[in-house]
């Protein structure tokens, strides 16, 4: 009977082990399963949320991922969150302005991104700053105003399309497009007709600036096409430090005041590394302006780069600082140009135009002191003052319609301090060679040029020596 109990005493607690240790290696291999499914879990990638309604009063930030190589947190505000259709037809104006009145209000860095795959019909519309941080306008899409002047509202100025007012830090950029749809304002009766039978009529022109940056400083534009505007595809007007980079700027040969990049009353202007080409200048530099660099400028056809038209109607016009390098003017009206009117007053001094390869050039080097539009300008005897202007390393090809170099000086306020540095400029077809022309211009030679220049006077003429005010700005 001992025995019997010992046995049974045994067998109960060698069935207990078996049951503990069975459960131990059970949930040891739970235990482990549901780990390695936790971590496989992780490496999945994740599952976008729910296309929200496209019309959201209050939408949170969206759009492409934080740069992760910046640093910075950026809220990123999508059009298409405020109602953006961007079907080409839709009227988008709203949608834009409530998302940038949103942006505007955050404190720190914001994006506002309009989206690849999308055209974004917009009326003309002022953008008012200033902002609580730094903002960035991505275009990856495409933005466009109405068709033409017939589709322009009434109400609405004719004369600028999209307008940033008073802002500061401000980066427009992206890999998309402005599209100036401007063709049916060529087409007015009032604007210059180029041509066969060409013709210009009297009646309303005004025609919308693309892009237009007033009072607003510390400004990046780079990246984008912009394409066909009414009028002038860019311009700033009283701003201070702005970088433009990595443009791409078209519109046809003969589509009238299509300047590329406009600046008055501006200075610390950077434009590099841009393709321009268009119906006027490719950079347009009026009064007001100084610290302008332009480099690695690819322009043409079109009318070259200009500083001017200055003095218009009397009035006073300085300009200094401005150098422009590295560049390439190709089937152009004109290359490097100065263009006064004459009866106005100022200056325009301190000008560099450096390693600038022209192609078929109709005026490569061109300082004009008669500048006017029509035939019937009067003679005056004010001007504004052209002085220490120097070009080095201009070399090409010229059109033999025209001299390769032009310095036409007021009679009254002569040209002074042109210096010529290693010019080298042949004609794009033939053989025969154009004299340099010259009128009451002085400077000097540093290196032999081709072709020669004997027309430039020497010394300073009595004139300006003895008026101390000349060229006071």
């Amino acid at each position: 009977m001992e025995y019997s109990c010992v046995s049974l005493l045994i067998f109960w607690m060698s069935l207990l082990c078996f049951l503990i240790s069975t459960q131990g290696r059970w949930h040891h291999h739970h235990h482990h399963t549901k780990h390695k499914h936790h971590s496989h879990h992780d490496k999945m990638p994740e599952i976008s949320a729910p296309h929200e309604p496209s019309i959201a009063l209050a939408p949170e930030p969206s759009g492409p991922p934080d740069d992760e190589n910046s640093g910075v947190s950026t809220e990123v505000f999508d059009v298409r969150k405020f109602g953006a259709i961007g079907s080409g037809v839709t009227d988008d104006t709203n949608a834009f302005k409530m998302a940038w009145d949103t942006a505007c209000q955050v404190n720190s860095s914001s994006t506002i991104y309009v989206p690849n795959g999308f055209s974004f019909m917009i009326q003309s519309t002022i953008f008012t700053g200033p902002c609580q941080g730094g903002l960035v306008f991505q275009i990856d899409g495409t933005l466009m105003p109405p068709d033409g002047p017939e589709e322009w509202p009434k109400n609405n100025s004719k004369r600028q399309w999209l307008v940033f007012y008073r802002v500061n830090q401000m980066s427009l950029q992206g890999g998309g497009a402005i599209d100036g749809r401007g063709q049916k304002w060529w087409d007015l009766p009032c604007k210059p007709h180029k041509g066969i039978n060409g013709t210009t009529l009297p009646g309303p022109c005004d025609s919308p600036v693309a892009i237009r940056f007033f009072m607003s400083s510390n400004l990046t534009v780079q990246g984008l096409k912009v394409k066909d505007s009414p009028q002038f595809h860019f311009r700033f007007d009283g701003c201070q430090n702005v970088h433009v980079e990595l443009l791409h700027i078209t519109a046809p040969a003969l589509s009238p005041n299509t300047d590329g990049i406009h600046i008055a009353n501006t200075n610390g202007v950077q434009i590099y590394n841009s393709v321009i080409s268009n119906g006027d200048d490719c950079v347009s530099i009026g009064s007001g302006c100084y610290n302008v660099d332009i480099r690695n400028l690819t322009c043409g056809p079109g009318h070259g780069i200009s500083i001017g038209s200055l003095g218009n109607h009397n009035s006073k016009a300085c300009v200094h600082n401005v150098t422009v390098r590295d560049s390439v003017i190709k089937v152009s009206d004109n290359g490097v140009r100065i263009k006064t009117w004459q009866g106005g007053s100022g200056a325009v001094s301190g000008i560099m135009f450096g390693n600038i390869h022209m192609i078929s050039v109709r005026n490569p080097i061109i300082i004009d002191q008669f500048y006017c539009l029509t035939k019937d300008c009067l003679n005056q005897t004010s001007a504004v003052y052209v002085s220490d202007i120097l070009y080095e390393g201009i070399k090409g090809t010229y059109d033999t319609r025209s001299p390769p170099m032009h310095f036409g000086c007021s009679d009254s306020v002569p040209c002074t301090n042109i210096t010529l540095s290693d010019i080298e400029l042949l004609p794009a077809q033939g053989d025969i060679v154009l004299d340099p022309f010259c009128w009451n211009a002085y400077g000097e030679l540093e290196t032999l040029t081709i072709p020669p220049v004997y027309c430039l006077r020497e010394g300073v003429p009595r004139s300006i020596l003895d008026n101390k005010d000349m060229d006071h700005c």
